[in-house]
């Protein structure tokens, strides 16, 4: 399957709008949730967003531990370096580079849950994954945000197309 670079980026740069959006949503309270579910949630996926750019970029998986960061405030400028350090990543390729084929190191864990071996994947299909995959766990923290009595923000990928792709927000000092 062959992704075009330009839809990579495109998606990248929505999420970092949509992430910005949420951490706005949370940190911008009077009172600032203090939830571990909430907490939970955004630690694993913004860990989960960075140890593939570590195995896309050919670094060693950092081990982080949710603890380093204990409250969300504090998690929030870990999250957002994210971004700009994909940013930079994205960067640097060309849309041959999609092609390149990438194991991450947790692929045997799933190669026994699924109880054969994984099928080979493409930095593109990866890239496309870590998207998804924070799409479906910042719906888990806006579900989270409405049980606890807040609106969570729009974030949807056609809401920032009919915005005409908004620039990221962080709230100053994220």
């Amino acid at each position: 399957m062959s992704i075009p670079l330009e839809t990579i980026r495109d998606l990248y740069i929505h999420m970092e709008w949509a992430d910005a959006r949420i951490w706005a949503s949370v940190l911008g309270r009077k009172n600032q949730p203090t939830d571990p579910r909430l907490h939970d949630l955004r630690f694993h996926f913004h860990f989960t967003q960075r140890a593939f750019l570590q195995v896309w970029t050919g670094q060693k998986v950092d081990r982080y531990d949710p603890k380093r960061f204990p409250t969300l405030p504090e998690l929030c400028p870990w999250a957002r370096s994210f971004h700009a350090d994909a940013g930079s990543f994205l960067g640097t390729l060309d849309g041959s580079d999609l092609d390149r084929r990438v194991s991450p190191p947790w692929v045997r864990l799933f190669e026994g849950q699924l109880a054969r071996t994984a099928a080979p994947t493409t930095l593109g299909e990866t890239m496309l994954q870590v998207a998804y995959h924070t799409h479906y766990h910042r719906a888990q923290v806006n579900t989270r945000l409405r049980e606890m009595g807040a609106e969570p923000p729009l974030v949807d990928y056609i809401a920032w197309l009919w915005l005409e792709r908004p620039a990221p927000e962080w709230l100053p000092g994220d």
